[in-house]
């Protein structure tokens, strides 16, 4: 039975408009410059609303060369629903303003079935923004390309869950017709987020947010998982999808990877 999972958040964190949407997408992907590259296997984009992150989250996509990729799993954060697990879809397809992304339920039977996962109701499914907002840029990455997503929703992981599931994972990235897209924001600054850190040797306030957002890029770059356990310990930086990203880094451990982080 078809089950389809609303573009929930159309009409308020992007537009709802196809043509709009379609040319927005357009203009921000050709205005990167960046040539698409068969060896970029992954991704981190951000998922705040399109007027925040669409440009950036532009400079992640515009790299992804669709040619033999069939398949894109997608680990986004949850914002709303708390699990200590991962979580799979409960839908058939994922709507989106520019056409829907049939979802690969062989391998939602494939994870189900290691019972490391619980399943979300479609409820839960529509009130979390995190993956919904890769998917017009995969719409529109994979024009005209025959290609199904596995949404997984990332909850609140320890450090042994995360290297569990990017170990389960792993046989995944082996195989070069799979993408990875990664959800996340970085700091979220400020007393509504209980979070202020300053170090004023970097000057102003968003030089400093920003000096302690790109230490933790270059760790993220460097692939090294436990290197990024201790710059979270350390910092406390409020990296939404730091759980999404400590998977995807213990799967990187299994394959030397090229990723676009954004």
């Amino acid at each position: 039975m078809e089950r389809l999972r609303k573009a929930s958040h159309a009409g308020s964190w992007y537009t709802d408009n196809p043509t709009k949407l379609g040319a927005e997408l357009d203009g921000w992907l050709q205005a990167t410059g960046l040539a698409k590259s068969p060896d970029v296997r992954g991704v981190i984009a951000p998922h705040a609303g399109y007027s925040y992150s669409g440009r950036c989250a532009a400079y992640s996509f515009a790299n992804i060369d669709p040619t033999n990729i069939t398949r894109v799993f997608l680990l986004g954060p949850s914002h709303h629903y708390y699990t200590p697990k991962c979580a799979l879809s409960t839908a058939t397809a994922y709507k989106t303003p520019l056409g829907d992304l049939p979802i690969d339920l062989e391998v939602i039977e494939e994870l189900q079935a290691t019972g490391k996962f619980e399943l979300m109701d479609l409820q839960v499914d529509e009130a979390e923004h995190s993956m919904e907002m890769h998917l017009p840029y995969l719409v529109k990455v994979f024009q005209g390309c025959r290609v199904k997503i596995v949404p997984i929703l990332v909850g609140a992981l320890n450090s042994q869950i995360e290297a569990m599931y990017g170990k389960l994972l792993a046989k995944y990235v082996d195989d070069p017709n799979n993408f990875f897209s990664v959800s996340s924001d970085f700091c979220h600054w400020g007393s509504r987020f209980n979070f202020m850190h300053y170090d004023r040797k970097h000057g102003a306030i968003h030089e400093s947010i920003e000096a302690l957002d790109k230490m933790g890029m270059d760790i993220i770059e460097s692939g090294d998982a436990e290197a990024f356990k201790k710059y979270l310990s350390e910092y406390e930086n409020t990296i939404c999808g730091r759980h999404p990203i400590s998977v995807f880094l213990h799967v990187t451990l299994y394959l030397t990877l090229s990723f676009c982080l954004c």
